[in-house]
């Protein structure tokens, strides 16, 4: 079976969180590609370290950012299982990201909810990317908390 580019780097945002969720953390993982070429990987990491910004995003964009030696994103895309929250949103507008695509979206905390406007203009966003397989990593997680 053949994937799409896209897909291909989707699967790998969503082996991040499934290592989120062997961790007991919210399934959440995301990559950061470059000129093809992952440069940064993340999965919420919020209980393990007590830090409420330690999302998959925030962590990926800062591995990508160091692999870069620099602030700025631009030429690069951030794959990710679920629609990054206003926080997240805001960091990768400092970093004029290029591209987002993600999975799922969230209803109650999404970034779209609040205001789209706060990613970088230039940024393009796709959206729905493997959306069921995302959304399901999410229900079944909360649904074995319940």
């Amino acid at each position: 079976m053949t994937y799409s580019t896209d897909e291909k780097y989707m699967r790998a945002a969503l082996e991040e969180a499934e290592a989120a969720r062997k961790e007991d953390e919210i399934p959440v993982g995301a990559v950061v590609v470059c000129k093809g070429r992952i440069i940064g990987r993340g999965h919420n990491m919020v209980e393990r370290l007590a830090d409420p910004s330690a999302h998959a995003e925030m962590i990926a964009l800062t591995a990508a950012t160091n692999a870069l030696g620099g602030k700025y994103l631009g030429d690069c895309c951030l794959y990710v299982t679920v629609e990054p929250c206003p926080m997240c949103a805001s960091a990768l507008c400092w970093a004029q990201l290029g591209r987002l695509v993600y999975g799922a979206p969230d209803p109650k905390r999404g970034y779209s909810l609040f205001s789209p406007s706060l990613l970088h203009p230039k940024t393009e966003v796709l959206s729905g990317l493997l959306q069921d397989e995302c959304g399901n990593m999410m229900k079944e997680f909360f649904k074995s908390k319940r």
